[in-house]
């Protein structure tokens, strides 16, 4: 099959580009129509097709700024030229399948969209279930309706789109596969009582609950360090004044900024446990890192995120925003040994279950049922 994966502004470039390449293994002709990336060097395509479409200009001009606030206003001049770019090109590729993996903005995109859903079987990866913003509550819901399928990785995600109003029958839930380490690369069991905290840094990512929780695992685990390593997307200070109010400043190493590819590897195996303390999410790719690594994780107990952990006994899923909870299940962790071995175990498991190999048959199962519904019957003489 002939198959474009759309991502307009380079969202999810890590699960694009393994899916992707899982799909070329697949012997399909794969095309990954998005934006160039921003904050490091681009993965290597292997199996198919990377084109940079989608504001090129804005993102070339200011690569070394990504977070300038010019760079929206940019973006928003280039908006709809890169539609129009975007639909030349699948008219050209005429591919059997288009799937789409993040919209722009639903109120902005559901024109296009409901263009490319009459033309193409297309799918829909909802990697939220459901928009931050209410207002984009309407043209959501059209966007959902417009298309053949709806993938989502979560058995919880797609309860909340029945509840929104997508039929059941049009979603397939597809679990998101482990980032895992390269081939070459030995997994190490954990040791030690190091908790990281990583990825991008937002309010509903749930770090001052983890610097509170740091005082009780402190008391119990005096040797206890949390790093934190990530791209601050909102004010970090408050944060950061809050564990010096505490008293738990100097067990923190703040690393902000973009980590780099090459330096994830040491960084994840330096912890014992990774911890997602998140108020709010679906599922996360901090979460499919942890565990292709092998790492135990406490996470708060959300959709997809508590269930793989519980799925695969992999750590400890705890109430969101829960303190004490959150302290308790750290402390644990790193106070017993038979009981980290145990959650590396699971993580091992997840690891060997969750591959791209796996995702990439069931996607392939969803593209040849929704190209099978669009392809026009042989007229016969």
């Amino acid at each position: 099959m002939k198959i474009a994966i759309v991502d307009p502004l380079g969202y999810t470039t890590p699960y694009d580009d393994r899916l992707a390449s899982a799909l070329g293994d697949r012997g399909h002709d794969v095309h990954f129509l998005t934006a160039p990336f921003l904050l490091d060097r681009p993965p290597d395509p292997r199996g198919y097709v990377r084109e940079e479409i989608f504001v090129p200009h804005a993102s070339r001009l200011l690569r070394r700024a990504p977070r300038a606030r010019v760079r929206k206003a940019l973006k928003a001049l280039e908006y709809l030229p890169s539609v129009r770019r975007l639909l030349r090109r699948l008219d050209a590729l005429d591919p059997d399948v288009v799937h789409v993996q993040w919209l722009v903005r639903p109120e902005l995109d559901v024109h296009w969209m409901r263009r490319l859903a009459r033309e193409h079987a297309t799918a829909l990866t909802a990697h939220n279930a459901l928009p931050r913003r209410q207002r984009a509550f309407g043209a959501w819901r059209e966007v959902l309706g417009a298309v053949g399928g709806v993938v989502v990785t979560s058995r919880h995600a797609v309860e909340l789109l029945v509840d929104f109003g997508t039929p059941r029958e049009k979603i397939v839930h597809i679990p998101h596969p482990v980032f895992e380490a390269s081939v070459d690369q030995t997994v190490t069991p954990p040791s030690g009582h190091t908790l990281l905290f990583f990825g991008l840094i937002r309010h509903h990512k749930g770090l001052d609950v983890l610097v509170r929780a740091l005082v009780e695992i402190r008391r119990a685990v005096p040797e206890v360090r949390l790093v934190v390593a990530g791209d601050p997307l909102e004010p970090i200070g408050p944060v950061r004044e809050l564990a010096t109010e505490l008293g738990v400043g100097t067990a923190i190493d703040w690393r902000l900024g973009f980590v780099p590819d090459a330096e994830i590897p040491a960084l994840v195996e330096s912890a014992a446990i990774l911890v997602l303390p998140y108020r709010s999410i679906v599922y996360s790719g901090v979460l499919s890192l942890a565990l292709g690594y092998a790492r135990p994780v406490v996470v708060s107990d959300l959709g997809a995120v508590g269930d793989t952990v519980r799925d695969f006994g992999a750590g400890r899923a705890v109430p969101p925003e829960d303190v004490d909870a959150l302290a308790a299940a750290c402390v644990e962790l790193l106070s017993d040994e038979v009981v980290l071995a145990r959650a590396h175990e699971g993580a091992l498991e997840a690891r060997s279950v969750l591959t791209w190999a796996n995702a990439a048959e069931q996607h392939e199962r969803l593209y040849e049922a929704l190209a099978a519904k669009t392809s026009t019957p042989a007229v016969v003489a």
